[in-house]
């Protein structure tokens, strides 16, 4: 369940909790978490910080909500921050860093350095909380070069997941106007899911999850949505991406066996295959799929790609 932070008051929020608690759920025991998102939510005064913790806090002690998540500004992390978190039970802090290039953060005027990024996971970290980390890449003044060194960066810190954004034009926003001045081009979406698809092997190399990629798609939000890479299906446009690109990296070294077998996991199917089966295609043109047999395994986990050998006779 979520409630925007910078609007909500603890009537607003009691409501909410009372609502989705009493949602059917899957499983009798699912775990139950309150996320303040929408805004900087370490940035509201304590008191009212106080107030909308100290409104779940109660169901927390009950047995009924697990725990609380966050979102916030680098910047906003600091010691006396750290504590009221910990007194009122929030587990799951994600910082909006978007990029740890110095040049980047001044061009959009993030008004937080990349140090304070670093800090704040470290210190998120070393008090025991599940840290995410939000990122975006497109940015006015960024380049592939820039985005790949803030990946690297990320990875290194080790959060707990990560969130991959592309930057999109939205209505009224400040890139709304670069982009109608000519001083802003949005990257094309080939590009965009390219990108996060680097960005997600890199995290998946340091064993860091991709929580998500793209915004959550909506009509309201798609009419909001000048110019950019948005697609209601980004995350997978990427993860297709990812899987091709394992494939063909695979069946390249294997390409003189005579007969083997390419396996995917089930769950992956559409994803692998792509939208119109342009991953087939594009293996097919390549060559790749010459003497493999395709195989889509129920029980092997999801995102692999594994050359199995000789193909069945």
């Amino acid at each position: 369940m979520r409630q925007k932070g910078q609007s909500a008051d603890s009537g607003e929020v009691k409501e909410t909790v009372e609502q989705w608690l009493k949602r059917p759920r899957k499983k009798e025991r699912d775990k139950v978490q309150v996320a303040f998102f929408g805004g900087s939510f370490t940035g509201l005064p304590l008191p009212k910080q106080k107030e909308l913790l100290g409104t779940v806090r109660p169901y927390i002690v009950a047995g009924l909500v697990d725990s609380i998540r966050i979102s916030t500004r680098p910047d906003y992390i600091d010691d006396t921050i750290i504590t009221l978190l910990k007194d009122y039970c929030v587990s799951t802090v994600e910082l909006g860093v978007q990029s740890l290039d110095k040049r980047v953060l001044d061009v959009n005027a993030r008004g937080h350095s990349a140090q304070q990024s670093v800090t704040a996971i470290r210190q998120l970290k070393q008090s025991g909380f599940s840290v995410g980390v939000q990122l975006m890449c497109g940015l006015p003044g960024d380049s592939t070069a820039r985005l790949m060194k803030t990946t690297k960066r990320v990875a290194e810190l080790a959060p707990h997941f990560v969130r991959i954004y592309p930057a999109l034009v939205i209505k009224g926003s400040g890139l709304e106007q670069l982009y109608l001045d000519g001083k802003y081009a949005f990257l094309p979406l080939a590009k965009a899911v390219a990108l996060c698809c680097r960005m997600k092997t890199v995290f998946e190399e340091h064993n860091i999850k991709v929580i998500r990629m793209g915004l959550q798609p909506s009509e309201e939000f798609a009419e909001k949505v000048v110019a950019g890479p948005y697609h209601p299906s980004f995350g997978e446009l990427v993860v297709s991406r990812c899987l091709f690109n394992k494939a063909r990296k695979v069946l390249y070294k294997s390409k003189k066996t005579q007969a083997k077998r390419l396996s995917i996991a089930a769950a992956d199917e559409s994803a692998f295959r792509g939208q119109n089966n342009v991953n087939m295609k594009r293996l097919a043109a390549l060559g790749l799929l010459k003497n493999t047999e395709l195989v889509f395994d129920s029980e092997q986990a999801r995102n692999s790609v594994l050359l199995c050998g000789q193909a069945k006779g």
